[in-house]
């Protein structure tokens, strides 16, 4: 029994040496999970102060080590706007806005495909242009339809949208977003900007209406949001930010353009682009072809400025008649001139405002009315905004030297040919035949050297001017070997043509002439 009690009490000290041993290696381990500390390094992280320093810790050993590993709290750092943080909903203000946008559809007068570039409809419309046209295919007259956008600016009926979605329209009709339906006639439109005013017909009145922000006011990264029909899908909504400001696309003179990463798509043409406050910043007009989160919209300052005009139905603008191009580093020490930035004159074309003010070749244009001139297209843009007949103060460098010229503004003749306006930019002659062909006086500031003839300004889509390629600015100087020396003489040739004849035309273009075969249609 001794022999078996002494057994026992050695296998139970045995047994309890064990058990002390597996419980120090365990809490060894515990302990190295960590890394190593010198003696003398604080911990990174403190849990928050107890009343007193020096109150005892809680006991348990291993409980501490784990408490040592936990990893510092982040500190709190708000999310940029449209960065990684939570999206923020724009559900109220699509809502609030929502109603004041209008789907436009159009029957229209299709264009010739015949002398359009393809990067036009790519940059228009995200497609190559001029397809389906055979190879030296006369165009046919037709009639398309179409689709866009636009936006109520006035509770009885005005809305804004793109020129090129209501032109040559011979019908439109506008879907409100409550479903009603109205007919819409043109009241003034404007290529250069590609604006276009248009006035619902009928009983309306008590329309929501959208309000024209300061685009000025928004900044590269602020939000936007662009609603419209793109394909057809009547009042899709995108968000995005404004990407950058003053693009020039090379569509105008005027290019100005806002750019925007929101997703804008052929039939958002017209629709407004809005700020996070529910103004509208920005009208959507061009995507680029490819591209992917690039669209373009004219900015809602340029519409306001233009909105008068486009009411009465003809649009004016300032012109001096020079030609510039920008100034440069190089070109400023080379012509002596102290300027950074301004706008260089290459010509002055004979009696403008320009000749008659005195301005000459090499003179640096570097302000107006004391605003400072960024380049040639700031030039060109300041000055189309003001009216004919202002009187302005140009800041100029001649040889070095700077002096004022007082400058009185002239109209700005059809250039572009665009035949926009009242009877004074052309007129189709009683010539007892469907030309399309609208014609005016020279006029000088458009064909140097023209002095007599009948100018072209305008030419309707598929008529028989467009298939024998009569285009604006071209002179016709002589028809069936007699010399035109106005619209009224080109008219009386005209008239004395039997019909389902071809009458031969020489025309004036630049410094050449060219022949042309004009169809007569039959009666």
């Amino acid at each position: 029994m001794k022999y078996a009690r002494s057994a026992f009490w050695q296998q139970f000290v045995l047994f309890n040496a064990l058990m002390l041993v597996v419980a120090t290696g365990c809490e060894a381990r515990t302990r190295e999970a960590g890394p190593a500390r010198p003696a003398t390094e604080q911990p990174e992280a403190r849990a928050p102060a107890s009343p007193s320093e020096d109150q005892a810790p809680a006991p348990g050993g291993a409980g501490q080590a784990q408490q040592a590993q936990q990893p510092p709290p982040a500190p709190h750092q708000p999310a940029a706007v449209g960065g990684s943080g939570p999206m923020q909903s724009i559900a109220d203000l699509v809502e609030a806005v929502n109603d004041t946008v209008v789907n436009v559809q159009v029957q229209a007068r299709a264009p010739a495909m015949e002398g359009i570039p393809g990067d036009l409809f790519e940059r228009f419309f995200g497609v190559p242009g001029g397809q389906g046209m055979p190879p030296g295919g006369v165009p046919e007259e037709r009639v398309q339809q179409g689709e866009g956008s636009g936006f109520i600016i006035d509770s009885n009926g005005l809305i804004l949208t793109n020129n090129h979605v209501v032109e040559n329209a011979i019908d439109i009709r506008i879907r409100l977003n409550d479903g009603r339906e109205f007919d819409a006639k043109v009241l003034g439109r404007d290529p250069l900007t590609d604006l276009a005013l248009i006035q619902l017909q009928g009983n309306v009145r008590d329309l929501p209406v959208a309000r024209l922000g300061n685009s000025d006011d928004i900044r590269v990264g602020d939000g936007v949001v662009a609603i419209g029909n793109p394909f057809g899908l009547t009042s899709s909504v995108s968000a995005g930010i404004l990407s950058a400001r003053a693009r020039d696309i090379q569509a105008g003179p005027y290019d100005n353009f806002l750019q925007t990463d929101a997703a804008i798509n052929p039939g958002n043409s017209g629709g407004p682009l809005f700020n996070m406050k529910g103004e509208v910043v920005g009208i959507n007009t061009a995507i680029v072809g490819g591209g992917s989160g690039i669209g373009f919209a004219v900015p809602a300052n340029m519409a306001k400025a233009l909105l008068p005009q486009l009411q009465k139905g003809k649009i004016r603008r300032g012109w001096l008649g020079v030609s510039v191009q920008d100034l440069t580093p190089e070109l400023a020490q080379a012509l002596n001139v102290p300027a950074r930035k301004g706008a260089i004159v290459t010509g002055v074309q004979e009696d403008t405002p320009s000749a008659k003010a005195g301005i000459k070749e090499d003179d640096v244009i570097t302000a107006i009315n004391g605003t400072p001139v960024e380049s040639s297209r700031g030039l060109t843009r300041d000055i189309g905004f003001r009216a004919p007949d202002e009187t302005v103060k140009l800041t100029v460098f001649r040889n070095g030297k700077q002096q004022e010229l007082r400058v009185k503004l002239g109209e700005r003749p059809d250039l572009e040919g665009n035949g926009i306006g009242s009877d004074e930019q052309g007129r189709e002659e009683d010539t007892g035949r469907k030309l399309g062909l609208r014609l005016q006086e020279v006029d000088p500031r458009m064909a140097p050297g023209v002095r007599q003839g009948a100018m072209i300004v305008a030419v309707d889509p598929g008529s028989p001017a467009d298939r024998a390629g009569l285009q604006p600015g071209m002179v016709v100087v002589e028809a069936a070997s007699k010399p035109v020396r106005n619209p009224r003489e080109f008219a009386q040739i005209v008239r004395g043509q039997k019909p389902g004849t071809v009458l031969l035309l020489r025309i004036q273009v630049g410094e050449n002439r060219v022949l042309r075969a004009l169809p007569i249609p039959a009666e």
